[in-house]
């Protein structure tokens, strides 16, 4: 077999390799807030996972930033929480008060690690962006006294020349 056979077959095996659940979890491929701001992410399961915790995790996913084990209860870490709703099969994770450093990969996980035949947790990727927080543009300055429409302006130097040409 040529490279290039072995090349034409590799990305399927690597699908195999993927492992069962692949597709088990789905949500939003990327959402994006404001510095400041808060974001949520919804992300769908499958009935199979109805009882499984639930977590949140960023890049690598070596270690969950919040995990919910329980139906309809919000369980939160720092400025992030989760909550599972069981009856729609989907949890929710929110991000408050964002900053430019929350931007990154994250993934929504499904803990699997008591269920046979699965080798890896199924996770779903979300890229969030966090971005600037909304310039207030400052309003206009105020006119100075005396300079609005309608406005005196001129007649103290006007009464001024009328005096010093009388006294001509």
């Amino acid at each position: 077999m040529t490279w290039q056979g072995r090349v034409a077959w590799l990305p399927w095996a690597l699908l195999l390799l993927w492992g069962p659940g692949s597709w088990s979890l789905s949500g939003p491929n990327s959402t994006t807030g404001t510095v400041g701001g808060s974001l949520s992410v919804q992300c769908r399961y499958e009935e199979k996972f109805r009882e499984n915790a639930k977590y949140w995790c960023k890049k690598l996913c070596v270690w969950k930033i919040v995990e919910t084990k329980e139906a309809d209860r919000e369980v939160r870490t720092g400025r992030v929480s989760i909550k599972d709703h069981r009856a729609n099969l989907t949890f929710t994770v929110t991000l408050e008060n964002l900053t430019e450093d929350d931007a990154g990969t994250y993934w929504c996980g499904i803990d699997t690690s008591w269920l046979s035949g699965y080798f890896r947790d199924p996770t779903f990727r979300v890229v969030v962006s966090v971005t600037p927080g909304e310039l207030c543009t400052p309003p206009p300055p105020a006119p100075a006294p005396g300079l609005l429409e309608g406005s005196q302006v001129g007649m103290p130097v006007a009464g001024i020349m009328s005096e010093a040409w009388s006294k001509l």
